[in-house]
């Protein structure tokens, strides 16, 4: 391309001068006619020349664009305003490569979109179309330059200068056919070639590893090469010749197509191999009367083909199955394939989907529908998305935020076969949980931090995932020291000062980052630190295989429980003292009283004399007193012997009726005064049942010696028994003074008398008789209206409890949170 068509056009314009030049003449001059005539005749002639060039710019297979003089320097980024020529076919061709651009005049936007692609100058290297046009503008530096488009297209640039003004030519070899011109160019040499030497050429077919053949226009095999005939097994050209061997009547039949129409053909065809099915791409030419093939064994690539053609199949079925969206633009940044959850994800027409729309065009799209995050600029967002076709470096992730309130994030990626890959991913839920997650951690964190008890979580790896404020206390760690992911053993490094033992720190590591069954155990210890203090410790596995680590500082729990033991212990010296003392004094008092009770009776039985009257009752006086000491060492004795736990029950059938009778009986013969109703009510299908009996009548004295020192003259005493749920219930009451409510509560112990009369032991040995059953025992009573002392005893005797342990220590007990 020289610069005569830029001339051209100059000239033109200079003609159009002329004319304008001849019409004032005409008004000023009142020349001869004949100047006249001539001046209309020259204003023809250049309406013709302009004619001419408006027809050669419409047959210009590109376009031109030309830059006035009067036009300021340009740069890089400046454009200018340049005029545009040439055919309608040319310019639509071009601007299918202006959808990244957003300029309104349609020669800047093809030329921002040419702009994007990679171009190769006249010597072959790497250049651009935007600075080389800039020195054209600039400088009048000429240029000639070639882009490939990632689709094939070529499209072949150049720059000149016409007097001030810049020309360039952009042409389209597609809408040119320059390629075809070319290949026709190339086939016209390889026919000379051939034509100059035909044997060479013949016998660069017949060394081919291809099969190659000729046939006439009645299809008769004409010539063949070695491969033809190896794979119809013909023994020589000659035997294939008069047989006229054909590869398949497929191919025959191809051949007459092709003879027919004159056109080459390719097509594929299955042929059987020495019993072995393979598939051959045969290519079929017209020749001088006949036909011309060759066939290319495509078995591997057929083999090949129909496997990426089932695993694309496969690739398309597993994407349609994700749940993300996901999209394909070719290298036309045509929408080439989409998955379900694409279409789902933006509800748009599946008509026109299906159509291919371009990127822009999709953008586009949403925009109308409102699905797009809103932008101050769209058409510079939308430019900047389409710019990732260009972008050569690392495409970057994006979070669109919809008009609707949900969060998509979009992965790029460049496609294979050229383009972008698009995968969109709805993030709605994952950020809502994720922040619903990051709450309750605060929450969990807030509530651990008003915990007593240091806590310290951490994960298989050894590193502590979460503390409170307790624990960096405990440790006199400062909270700047408490870093993120801090490894147990640096953790340890800042309480050392405090416990030394390695080996209990070591133990304590193996239940974190073990993940066997039997590390994965609940396990508890103590330490003993430097400072005096006594911690209590604990790990215990959590569910996502964390551990949790507290501590708890029981020193002064530890004391208060050293203080109670020592007390506990002293009470029970105290008590044991008590016991032995009552024992020996029982004991030693047992002597005396049985010779005074000895003599006194003796006395009575007037065995050394008569006795007077008041000799008499005096004698009366000391063996009754002895009696009643005697009976209060016995109880005491007998509660001495319950405490210590020598007292054991033999059990037997008793009969209630009876022994409420015989108790009655014995009761109010000791009394001083029996003027006092007694009833007897016993449910008859309790009279028997069983239990020590011994105990039994013990209990029912001491309960009616209760009664009768409670009651006057006239009062009213019951005695008797019923079964309720299970249990006979015992009870004695009456209608006497009863018992003061501040000494209620203490009516059972040892050495209490609700009325002062007595030494306080009936209602203890009660109690201890009736527990010694498995029973217990129960007080109801209201001053100045009588008293009811009730005894519950299970059918069979169960075995009195185990006396009691000394306090177990304390225990950390803390809840995971």
């Amino acid at each position: 391309m020289d610069g005569n068509f830029a001339a051209f056009v100059v000239a033109a314009g200079a003609a159009a001068i002329g004319i304008a030049a001849l019409l004032w003449a005409m008004r000023v001059t009142d020349g001869a006619r004949g100047l006249v005539a001539r001046s209309k005749d020259r204003i023809r002639e250049l309406e013709d020349v302009i004619a001419r060039a408006d027809a050669v710019f419409g047959a210009h297979p590109g376009v031109v664009l030309i830059w006035a003089e009067d036009q300021p320097g340009a740069n890089d980024a400046d454009w200018g305003a340049p005029r545009m020529y040439g055919s309608p076919l040319a310019l639509a061709s071009l601007l299918r490569f202006s959808d990244s651009s957003i300029a309104a005049d349609p020669a800047v936007r093809m030329l921002q979109g040419l702009s994007g692609f990679e171009a190769t100058d006249a010597t072959g290297g790497s250049t651009r179309l935007a600075p080389a046009l800039a020195r054209l503008r600039r400088e009048g530096a000429p240029f000639s330059l070639t882009i490939s488009t990632p689709a094939g297209v070529f499209i072949e640039i150049d720059g000149r200068t016409a007097g001030a003004r810049a020309v360039v030519w952009v042409i389209d070899a597609s809408v040119r056919g320059v390629e075809e011109g070319g290949a026709r160019g190339r086939l016209d040499e390889a026919r000379q070639v051939i034509a100059r030497d035909p044997a060479a050429f013949l016998e660069v077919l017949a060394q081919a590893p291809f099969m190659s053949w000729r046939v006439s226009g009645g299809l008769k095999l004409e010539w063949a090469n070695p491969p033809y005939l190896e794979v119809l097994e013909a023994r020589s050209l000659e035997h294939a010749i008069s047989r006229n061997m054909s590869l398949d009547q497929s191919i025959s039949e191809q051949a007459r197509r092709v003879i027919d129409s004159g056109q080459a053909s390719d097509e594929v065809h299955p042929l059987s191999v020495r019993g072995e099915r393979r598939a051959f791409r045969v290519h079929m030419i017209p020749v001088g009367g006949g036909a011309a093939g060759m066939a290319f064994d495509v078995t591997e690539a057929e083999i090949a083909r129909e496997t990426l053609a089932r695993q694309s199949k496969a690739h398309d079925e597993t994407l349609n199955s994700l749940a993300e969206g996901v999209a394909v633009f070719d290298a036309e940044r045509r929408l080439v394939f989409f998955n379900r959850a694409f279409a789902e994800m933006w509800e748009l027409d599946a008509a026109f989907l299906q159509e291919k729309p371009t990127h822009a065009a999709w953008l586009d799209a949403l925009k109308q529908r409102r699905k797009l995050p809103a932008h101050a600029n769209y058409p510079e967002w939308r430019a900047g998305e389409l710019a990732h076709y260009q972008d050569v470096s690392d495409l970057r992730q994006d979070l669109w935020v919809l008009p609707d309130g949900r969060t998509l994030r979009i992965v790029r990626q460049r496609h294979p076969l050229g383009g972008l890959l698009l995968v969109f991913s709805d993030m709605t839920n994952e950020l809502t949980l994720r922040s619903q997650y990051n709450a309750l951690l605060g929450v969990q964190k807030a509530a651990l931090d008003r915990l007593h008890e240091a806590i310290a979580v951490f994960g298989l790896d050894g590193r502590m995932k979460l503390s409170n404020a307790s624990f960096a206390k405990l440790w006199g760690i400062a909270p700047d020291e408490i870093e993120a992911d801090m490894a147990f053993d640096d953790v340890v490094e800042h309480c050392r000062h405090l416990f030394h033992d390695r080996t209990e720190w070591a133990n304590i590591r193996a239940r974190i980052t073990d993940p066997s069954p039997e590390a994965r155990q609940e396990f508890r210890g103590q330490m003993r630190r430097s400072d005096e203090t006594v911690v209590d410790f604990l790990t215990r596995p959590l569910p996502d295989g964390a551990t949790l680590v507290a501590f708890l500082d029981i020193t002064d729990s530890q004391r208060v429980q050293n203080a109670l033991h020592d007390r506990a212990e002293a009470l029970e010296a105290a008590d044991r003292l008590k016991t032995e003392f009552v024992q020996n004094v029982s004991y030693q008092l047992r002597n005396p009283l049985q010779a005074i009770h000895g003599n006194a009776e003796m006395l009575a039985q007037r065995l050394f004399g008569p006795l007077n009257d008041r000799q008499t009752d005096q004698v009366g006086a000391i063996i009754e007193a002895s009696d009643t000491l005697t009976k209060l060492v016995e109880n005491i004795l007998d509660l001495a012997s319950i405490e210590a736990g020598g007292v054991e029950l033999d059990v037997s059938i008793v009969d209630l009726r009876t022994a409420f009778e015989d108790s009655v009986q014995l009761a109010a013969s000791k009394a001083r005064d029996a003027e006092v109703t007694i009833k007897i009510d016993v449910d008859p299908a309790i009279a028997n049942f069983k239990g020590d009996e011994k105990r039994i009548r013990q209990i029912l004295f001491h309960l009616l010696s209760n009664a009768y020192r409670a009651s006057d003259r006239g009062d009213e005493i019951t005695i008797g028994a019923h079964k309720i749920d299970g249990m006979v219930r015992v009870f004695v009451s009456d209608t006497g003074v009863g018992i003061p409510f501040e000494s209620q509560a203490a009516a059972f112990d040892s050495f209490e008398s609700g009325d002062r009369r007595g030494a306080g032991l009936g209602l203890a040995l009660v109690r201890s008789f009736v527990e010694m059953h498995g029973g217990w025992v129960a007080l109801q009573s209201e001053p100045g209206r009588g008293t009811t002392v009730s005894c519950h005893f299970p059918m069979l005797p169960k075995p009195s409890p185990p006396a009691p342990k000394p306090l177990p220590p304390l225990e950390l007990k803390i809840r995971a949170a």
